[in-house]
């Protein structure tokens, strides 16, 4: 898995995280920002928040306005499936779920979707230890 997460990388830019969060202290920011420092485009969703990482947040992937290469997760296991299938319909190309998430219903959803699919992997770690940047 860790070659086709490294694959995608070298491939794609553009990123929606769903969950990113409003606070800088925890991983659901940090990392989306690590991404962003990168050169990555990082594109927020989120329930309230109207800014994040400098940029416009989205409630749903369907109101991100551009396409999206990589939707990153990070909610719980429980709405990966639902998230899945967002992915599926705006077109993504892969689905991300970050460490210690699992779940094989959003795997078939994805992948029977058409997307490429990585889980339990934390996407800044594994953007450090294959040296991709996008600047």
């Amino acid at each position: 898995m860790i070659e086709l997460a490294e694959r995608l990388l070298t491939e794609h830019r553009t990123i929606a995280v769903v969950g990113l969060s409003t606070n800088p202290m925890k991983a659901a920011h940090s990392v989306p920002a690590a991404m962003q420092a990168a050169g990555f485009r990082v594109i927020g969703v989120h329930p309230s928040a109207e800014r994040l990482l400098g940029g416009p947040a989205y409630r749903t992937l369907s109101e991100i306005p551009e396409p999206i290469d990589i939707v990153n997760v990070f909610r719980p296991a429980a709405e990966a499936p639902g998230i899945a299938r967002q992915a599926v319909a705006i077109g993504a190309k892969a689905l991300w779920l970050q460490q210690d998430i699992f779940s094989p219903e959003a795997r078939r959803i994805a992948e029977e979707g058409g997307l490429d699919y990585v889980e339990d992997q934390c996407i800044a770690v594994v953007r450090a230890l294959s040296g991709a940047h996008k600047n």
